[in-house]
């Protein structure tokens, strides 16, 4: 992992996005503005310094990470590297899986975050109703 020794702080948007919680920075920045992001029980701003043992609050979707930081590092690398920066509360993990779990069982992962049926939704409506598939019954005259 490179994380710098000599100076041991990042912005919050780049080390949000460096540790795989957001994919791209302006993601990042759209959330922390957002209030979604809490540092040390306060919201923050994006260009906030983050140092190694400061405390995240993070809000995205339906779930909440309560994370320690650990290391910084200014590049973005794969998971398995990135999840070495933080290490989440015991706590926070049981309860985010929780509620995973729920989502699963209640079938929320399935659809479409807008709420609309997946192609795969609506082609299994389609049997169901005995609709043809191309939508359209040829008959005109």
């Amino acid at each position: 992992m490179n994380t710098d020794s000599h100076n041991e702080e990042l912005r919050l948007d780049k080390w949000l996005w460096a540790a795989r919680f957001f994919k791209t920075r302006q993601l990042a920045v759209e959330a922390i503005n957002g209030g979604k992001i809490e540092v040390n029980g306060q919201r923050a701003k994006p260009g906030r310094a983050i140092r190694p043992g400061a405390r995240l609050e993070i809000h995205k979707d339906s779930l909440i990470w309560e994370i320690e930081v650990l290391a910084i590092n200014r590049q973005r690398r794969p998971a398995s590297e990135a999840a070495l920066l933080y290490r989440e509360d015991e706590a926070s993990r049981a309860r985010r899986e929780e509620r995973l779990r729920e989502r699963r069982d209640l079938g929320m992962g399935a659809s479409s975050a807008d709420g609309r049926p997946t192609k795969r939704d609506r082609r299994q409506i389609q049997r169901f109703t005995g609709r043809d598939e191309g939508g359209h019954s040829g008959g005109g005259d």
